[in-house]
């Protein structure tokens, strides 16, 4: 085994932080616009709401078999656990289109896109090396 420097173990700890922060943000800001929406197409905040979940889901799912990938060097088992987080979401998107209106879909990937982006910002952000 290597042994780790400091400078691993801090980049890991903000990755860390990093990564809970951004599903805390995520979820607060898709909560207050959810919530602006409500009185004036509620369905369109629901969407929201649950694209959010589904997306903080995935963005912390996509992390986790990317640590997995680390330790175990497992590409095929990073792409199979893949296929069954990709058909539940899928599942969750049609549901909410085929019950409610079919522009649903729409707010629900706006939801679902905002962890990963915010995350990957923010990524840039603190990761990014200093001049």
């Amino acid at each position: 085994m290597i042994p780790s420097t400091g400078g691993e173990d801090m980049a890991l700890a903000a990755y860390y932080r990093l990564k809970w922060r951004v599903a805390a943000g995520s979820f607060a800001v898709a909560a207050v616009v959810a919530l602006l929406l409500v009185p004036f197409v509620w369905y369109a905040g629901l969407a929201l709401l649950i694209g959010t979940t589904c997306g903080i889901a995935n963005m912390l799912a996509i992390m986790r078999g990317s640590e997995r990938l680390v330790e175990t060097r497992s590409a095929v088992f990073f792409g199979l656990s893949s296929l069954p987080r990709l058909a539940a979401f899928s599942i969750v998107a049609a549901a909410l289109a085929a019950r409610g209106p079919w522009w649903s879909l729409g707010p629900f990937l706006a939801g679902f896109f905002i962890p990963l982006a915010a995350y990957a910002w923010s990524a840039l952000r603190v990761f990014r090396p200093k001049p």
